[in-house]
């Protein structure tokens, strides 16, 4: 029955134990028996148990019986909780009536604990805060409580005192769940209508799909139609996550679980797109998701120029799994075939390339990450740049919009000052201060370009890792830019080049040049570094040759036998700083544009 179905989210900031009260959650609806439980039991990419952070939603169905002697459907969705991956929480709100909003009774309200709830709220969501870590000496029920109140409106008489850890409390929140959240409203009888939330390779099944069943019934057997790309499928089989995949004969009204339809086409499946019935089909589709915006873009170039072909495979499959990344085929002079790939932030960057070379046995190079421009042309065109070194000659350019993002910074007072240094040092606009006993929230309009690269592990190393950050894209706005091109040897290497204030070009530029300095090995014949703009050299560095003692065999006799041979082995360098190439290590692409203010 629909009134004995619950479908909730768990949202919250990283770290305020979202998977652990998932996994409390699970063994006390007996959905795994304590021989199969495990810590982060949700969690089953290898590189999300490594680094301790969700980065797949998942879900779970449980059977619960109440207080009340009810049986009840919960259909459980665990969400990531870093900003990269906000599009992720975002599917799983569209496909839930409510949310568990979880808050570190030590910490408090941090940045992305406030955009989760709002996304919530906006997806018009009951929210049932629950306060965690209560068994720690730090917690402070009564300074957390007062935080919501006050930071997010949201009614803290109501918040749920637990701890996931020990499981204190967790009963209460089952309870909560059964008799605060709404149940899905829908009708078995009307034409099938479903919404895909998220989709998946399997190499044995074909793409599998998580759907959230809004009216009719799914079943095996049935002919059902993709309505974005209208293509046809016959449904092999249905079955649901309990948190291991199981078969069901149906999926009704309100109800979570996975379909495969021998769907070979990655193309095929849109994630937001709507699933009916090919003979009787639902009039409208459902509104499905926003698309995903890209904010950082970066080219992934295979070391070897014969995996082309299967990094294009591999992004193909890895597209399915993840729809927030983009990419499209682009050639580099220095670096060959490849793809320029936009991501959501530089952690996603870091994961899809982790995930590429692990799951796909890639060995890949990935330029320096940059933002989407705006270029305005003398002759009235205008122009998306997503890659540096494609900026047209200067003298075609009116002139260069960046895009600009409102942050929202969560940091207690002590480090407030060294945290709105570097906001400033950014050119950073000031919007809002606001203060919630000791912790003071900054509300500030920043340049992206500014921010994609060290800011985040600025601000954590400023605030000795108290500071959290929440940001939303705010436009674009005109801009004094330049490019900065990297020379070695005298040769531009695409990869490095980036776009930059002209206040900082300097700076940067032989920032840079002197972290290359370090990270170029040295070869025999000396290394020039370069930064320059158009045919202005704006810094310079030198790495000094290896020295070969060619006078060692040398012990007495005239000096002119010594300088003759140093003189010989002085051509030989000059011919060789004039034909040799440089190979610049991979780790130097990234370390080099982690510039750093230390």
């Amino acid at each position: 029955m629909l009134s004995h179905i619950r479908n909730f989210a768990i949202i919250a900031h990283i770290d305020h134990g979202k998977s652990t009260l998932a996994d409390r959650l699970i063994q006390l609806c007996g959905g795994l028996s304590d021989r199969e439980m495990k810590d982060q039991v949700l969690d089953t990419m290898d590189i999300e148990r490594e680094r301790g952070i969700t980065i797949k939603a998942q879900t779970v169905r449980l059977t619960y019986r109440a207080e009340d002697g009810e049986t009840y459907q919960l259909n459980l969705m665990d969400t990531p909780g870093h900003v990269d991956f906000s599009y992720e929480v975002s599917r799983c709100l569209a496909a839930c009536e409510g949310s568990l909003l979880v808050v570190d009774a030590t910490q408090g309200v941090e940045a992305q604990t406030l955009a989760n709830a709002y996304l919530a709220i906006g997806a018009g969501h009951e929210i049932v805060p629950v306060l965690n870590k209560i068994d720690m000496i730090a917690a402070d029920i009564d300074r957390v409580g007062a935080e919501i109140a006050q930071v997010i409106g949201l009614d803290a008489e109501e918040a749920i005192p637990i701890s996931a850890k020990t499981g204190e409390g967790v009963a209460q929140v089952l309870e909560a769940l059964v008799h605060r959240l709404p149940p899905p409203v829908g009708d078995a009888v009307r034409p099938l209508k479903a919404l895909l939330v998220d989709s998946w390779y399997d190499s044995y099944l074909g793409v599998m799909i998580l759907v959230r069943v809004h009216d009719g019934v799914l079943k095996p057997g049935m002919k059902v139609r993709l309505m974005a790309g209208g293509s046809v499928h016959q449904v092999e089989q249905v079955g649901v996550f309990t948190p291991k995949a199981e078969r069901v004969d149906h999926l009704g009204p309100g109800e979570v679980g996975y379909m495969t339809a021998s769907i070979k086409a990655v193309a095929d499946t849109r994630v937001g797109d709507t699933i009916t019935g090919d003979k009787d089909p639902a009039a409208h589709s459902l509104p499905g998701f926003k698309p995903s915006l890209p904010v950082v873009f970066s080219g992934l170039f295979p070391v070897d120029s014969a995996d082309y072909v299967n990094l294009r495979q591999s992004l193909e499959k890895l597209h399915l799994n993840d729809a927030s990344f983009h990419y499209e085929a682009e050639t580099s002079a220095a670096l060959g075939f490849g793809f320029r790939c936009g991501f959501l932030g530089l952690l996603h960057l870091e994961i899809v390339h982790e995930r590429l070379e692990r799951e796909f046995g890639l060995d890949l190079i990935a330029t320096a990450p940059s933002v989407v421009y705006r270029v305005r042309l003398r002759d009235g065109g205008r122009l998306e740049l997503h890659n540096p070194a494609d900026l047209p000659d200067p003298v075609m350019i009116e002139g260069i919009d960046e895009p600009w993002i409102k942050a929202t910074v969560m940091v207690p007072s002590v480090h407030l000052g060294a945290v709105l240094k570097l906001c400033t040092d950014r050119r950073g606009e000031q919007v809002e201060m606001t203060f919630s006993g000791d912790r003071a929230m900054a509300v500030y309009r920043l340049p992206l370009n500014e921010v994609v690269i060290d800011f985040y592990d600025r601000l954590k190393s400023l605030s000795r890792g108290y500071a959290s950050l929440d940001y939303e894209m705010d436009g674009y706005r005109a801009g004094d830019l330049v490019k900065v091109s990297i020379l070695v040897n005298s040769e531009p290497v695409d990869a490095l080049a980036f776009i930059v204030h002209a206040a900082h070009a300097e700076a940067r530029g032989r920032a840079i040049c002197e972290r290359l300095r370090d990270l170029i090995p040295r070869q025999l014949f000396k290394i020039a570094i370069q930064a320059a703009i158009g045919g202005r050299v704006i810094a310079r560095t030198t790495v000094s040759a290896l020295r070969k003692d060619v006078t060692a065999k040398c012990y007495g006799g005239d000096v002119s036998r010594k300088r003759k041979l140093l003189d010989k082995q002085k051509k030989g360098k000059k011919r060789m700083r004039q034909f040799g190439r440089v190979e610049i290590p991979q780790s130097a692409f990234l370390d080099a544009l982690r510039s750093g203010d230390d």
